[in-house]
């Protein structure tokens, strides 16, 4: 069922996380034009309708930080039951390698898919590996992303500092581009790609990897670029104690001082897994609006921390979600994540601190305001037809009184459907246009030949 220029009426939902919308809402031209309350009608025309009574809507989830290539290395026998160091240093050498670009596009292509199936309506991928053969993957990512209708932020990731070059450099050489050439590159896909207009499929944003194997220089460039075209700035910080300790003995200074120093404390800024930082620090960053990318999945799976997400939030900065890279969760679904952030939040904080609509709001709204998309993310008039359904049909749902904590709390993790501006990209728990069985069959083959090119 497509959504016409006249309107799709999507009726009766089992529940809707939108104030005032107990009868479902009105999609036309891709955004929500009406939202009907309780026991009423739509006021506006529409063409078709759809029966929403066996599912629970919400907006679609927003991934703020994945690693989609590295779908090709999960569960790697050389990284489990590592830590991020010595799991980061036994698969540098493996990706150092070098991957084909058609494997490179069957990775991004399963990771989107994945995501999407989980409810993911716009990622943001942060893709940092630039071997000899992938200088067009922002190309790629963008050519797939359009194949699968997934929204998505082309978040140009690098590393120009190797190994040696710093204490805690681990990059080897074969992922090293040369400042210049990184920065030519980021010109040319914004120039190419970055569309601030409301709704847009396509946004690029800035990620130098982490100040441990980045220039300074390449930190405060783009930060100049980012200024010029009101780009989003990307980057990992602090994910362990031994990066913040890094940025003291580097830089003479705690990791908020250095963000400043580079021109990066402000509210275009979005931060992955910000575990490390102090009282202060908390305080600037939200004076500041900075955005921070919450990974509960990877990070207890590397053991990395907790992120202080309430504290963060409280002192001002937007917090989303993120599933982190394929080979440190190993996957892709971000509903799975809302459930390990609440868990995590609770164990931090207490039962009664975070609740599940603090967590679907962080994987909604929060992550669209890292993003700095106040577009989507919300079940609103005027806001873009971004929309997941789950069904609570499973044997794991049976006996919940609460549908939307349910999603949560008994672990929803596959979408029956899914919209993106308006069109279904998922239908009855299948993405349309998309042969799961060959993409599984082609992305392993892919994985296959990789690790044997070895």
């Amino acid at each position: 069922m497509a959504e016409t220029a006249a309107g799709l009426w999507i009726k009766a939902p089992l529940a809707m996380l939108a104030d005032g919308a107990g009868n479902g809402l009105v999609v036309r031209d891709g955004r929500i034009v009406e939202l009907v309350p309780t026991g009423a009608v739509p006021t506006l025309p529409y063409a078709q309708s759809f029966d929403a009574s066996r599912h629970v809507v919400i907006p679609g989830l927003v991934n703020t930080h994945h690693h989609m290539f590295q779908t090709l290395t999960r569960a790697h026998p050389a990284a489990i039951n590592k830590s991020l160091w010595p799991w980061i240093k036994a698969l540098y050498p493996i990706w150092a390698r070098g991957m084909r670009p058609d494997a490179f596009r069957t990775a991004s292509q399963l990771a989107m898919t994945e995501l999407m199936l989980s409810g993911c309506t716009c990622a943001s991928d942060h893709q940092y590996l630039f071997t000899p053969g992938l200088e067009d993957a922002m190309d790629i990512q963008a050519e797939e992303a359009g194949r699968l209708g997934l929204r998505m932020t082309l978040t140009r990731g690098a590393i120009d500092l190797m190994a040696g070059d710093g204490e805690q450099a681990v990059a080897p050489r074969a992922v090293i581009q040369k400042t210049d050439a990184i920065l030519a590159d980021c010109e040319r896909i914004l120039g190419r790609y970055h569309d601030r207009s409301d709704g847009a499929m396509l946004q690029v944003a800035l990620a130098p990897n982490a100040p441990f194997d980045v220039s300074f220089e390449l930190m405060v460039e783009t930060a100049r670029l980012s200024a010029q075209t009101g780009c989003g700035l990307h980057t990992h910080l602090v994910e362990t104690r031994a990066e913040a300790d890094f940025v003291r003995s580097e830089h003479g200074c705690d990791a908020v001082d250095f963000l400043d120093q580079c021109g990066w404390l402000n509210e275009r800024v979005w931060l992955a897994h910000g575990i490390h930082f102090d009282d202060s620090e908390v305080a600037r960053l939200g004076k500041h609006g900075v955005g921070i990318c919450h990974c509960p999945t990877s990070n207890m799976v590397l053991a990395s921390g907790t992120c202080r997400t309430k504290d963060l939030e409280a002192a001002g900065c937007k917090i989303g979600l993120g599933v982190d890279g394929s080979a440190s969760n190993d996957n892709s679904n971000l509903m799975e994540s809302l459930r390990h952030a609440l868990m995590l939040g609770r164990l931090t904080y207490g039962a009664e601190a975070i609740t599940h609509l603090d967590v679907l709001n962080w994987a909604t709204e929060g992550s669209a305001a890292c993003l700095g998309r106040s577009d989507i993310g919300r079940i609103a008039v005027g806001k873009q037809a971004d929309l997941a359904f789950f069904t609570l049909d499973e044997l794991r749902f049976s006996g919940a009184g609460d549908a939307l904590a349910a999603l949560v709390l008994c672990g929803a993790h596959h979408a029956d459907r899914v919209m993106v501006q308006g069109r279904w990209t998922v239908e009855d728990g299948q993405p349309v246009g998309i042969d799961l069985a060959r993409l599984r069959h082609e992305h392993g083959a892919a994985a296959k030949a990789f690790a044997e090119s070895l």
